[in-house]
């Protein structure tokens, strides 16, 4: 959609420690890596410190923003400080099986290196008793696990997706009333829209398998920086922090077919697919099971007297197979689409007053972005029917969605959501959006399955098509 959503996170996670927590002396001090559960709070009791002491050691601006496997500096602590364990550096644990080693060099990383000799980021860590898997250094020696020969870096077409249709849908605020919506809705997935760099994806996974959703992370890029070698090194790593921690799906991007999300002048699906590539190495190294999607396009047919593409942007179709030509079904699981435009059922294949163009089409989505890719499912990662009641007037370059109805959204989420399981040629349908509030320049609370009221109509039709 337009905007990059915020997802607010607003359930307590209680989650037994299953490592023991990591302190290290330091110059400043001594270090702690921050274990699932832990706030500022309480590692200021456990080393008798004060949480002002702590954040203003570490440069802390928000005192309740901490995550998972942070290290803190602990200033002058006073008792309670355990043995260091899990250096790295350290000898490799007894017991284990040590297999080849290989020295670092400079711009490796786990992932890459577990990549090269067919292992996966946990194992070389655990081996090599790593306590943050993005942090290694030139001239280390690392134990490879089982490893002896490197193999290629280059995968193959991954399998077909394995599993049935699905469904999900984006929320906003994870609490218990939003879990109980969609759960009233037959949905087993639960999408959040992040930035690369959120400190708060371990917790987010955590919150939703603890009430029964798999999760899909959408990770938007920086278009400012998404050029630079660098900073897709560190996306990648990213992504791949996310699916160590358990997410079941990654959407690598967003739009990246129009300059809102790419740079002006660089929109290119070869260069995306470069992304792409890195994106998907990174995760599947460090969980193969996260199915990895495409970043799904924006549904536009804006550029076609161009040629389909400009400075601006591509036109989906021609994205789509740009991206096909540089490779991406080698590198992705399933390709993802946006369809959030229409005024008609999505049974009907014609008949739209504005135009003919297929965008404005369910299936005409699933056919344009599938065209290129023979053999692979969509993952419909944002579905939508946009309608103004119980808000107002809708704001300019979306009154196209006036005389839609509420009770026509619930209606035809039904219908796509029905058509999509029956067609097999869909994976995964996340509904956008749940329970979204803003409605502003950008409607997005109109487009929302909760209403106004408080209301949920779409959620019964929902569930009496999907089991």
């Amino acid at each position: 959609m337009r905007v990059l959503r915020r997802v607010s996170l607003l359930v307590v996670v209680a989650l037994a420690l299953t490592l023991a927590p990591v302190t290290l002396t330091h110059a400043q001090g001594t270090t702690y890596v921050v274990q699932p559960g832990d706030n500022l709070f309480r590692i200021s009791l456990r080393f008798g410190t004060t949480v002002s002491a702590l954040a203003q050691a570490n440069n802390i601006s928000n005192p309740s923003l901490i995550f998972v496997g942070q290290t803190l500096i602990i200033p002058n602590a006073a008792g309670g400080t355990p043995v260091p364990t899990n250096i790295p550096g350290t000898t490799p644990t007894p017991g284990t099986n040590p297999g080849a080693t290989y020295t670092v060099q400079s711009g490796d990383t786990l992932s890459r290196v577990a990549v090269r000799f067919g292992t996966t980021v946990a194992a070389i860590a655990q081996a090599n008793n790593i306590v943050n898997v993005n942090l290694i250094f030139v001239g280390q020696v690392l134990v490879i696990p089982g490893g002896t020969v490197p193999v290629s870096t280059t995968p193959g077409a991954p399998p077909p997706v394995s599993g049935g249709f699905e469904l999900g849908g984006q929320a906003l605020t994870f609490t218990g009333d939003t879990q109980t919506v969609m759960h009233s809705a037959h949905m087993k997935w639960v999408k959040f829209q992040i930035a690369s760099g959120d400190g708060n994806g371990p917790n987010l996974v955590a919150a939703a398998h603890g009430t029964g959703f798999k999760v899909l992370f959408s990770v938007v890029t920086d278009k400012a920086q998404v050029l630079d070698a660098g900073y897709r090194s560190g996306y990648a790593q990213y992504l791949a922090s996310l699916a160590s921690a358990g997410a079941d799906a990654i959407e690598v991007g967003n739009e990246q077919n129009i300059d809102r999300e790419w740079p002006t002048g660089q929109v290119s699906p070869t260069s995306y697919v470069g992304l792409l590539q890195q994106a998907y190495s990174a995760i599947k190294s460090a969980n193969s099971s996260t199915l990895v999607i495409s970043g799904a396009l924006a549904p536009t047919g804006y550029f076609q007297g161009s040629g389909g593409k400009s400075a601006n942007g591509w036109d989906d179709d021609v994205y789509y197979a740009g991206m096909a030509a540089a490779g991406a079904g080698n590198y992705a699981d399933c390709i993802g689409v946006h369809y959030n435009e229409g005024i008609i059922s999505p049974v009907q294949n014609f008949g739209d007053p504005r135009d003919n163009y297929p965008t404005r089409y369910w299936l005409g989505m699933l056919n344009r972005a599938l065209a290129s890719f023979p053999g692979k499912k969509a993952c419909y990662t944002e579905l939508g029917y946009l309608t103004p009641e119980g808000y107002g007037p809708l704001p300019a370059g979306f009154t196209w969605a006036q005389n839609t109805t509420v009770a026509e959204q619930a209606q035809w989420l039904a219908q796509a959501a029905s058509l999509s399981a029956q067609s097999g040629r869909v994976r995964l349908l996340i509904v956008f959006n749940v329970d979204f509030t803003e409605y502003g320049a950008d409607p997005q609370a109109g487009y929302a399955i909760v209403r106004a009221g408080g209301g949920c109509p779409a959620c019964s039709q929902l569930a009496s098509v999907i089991p």
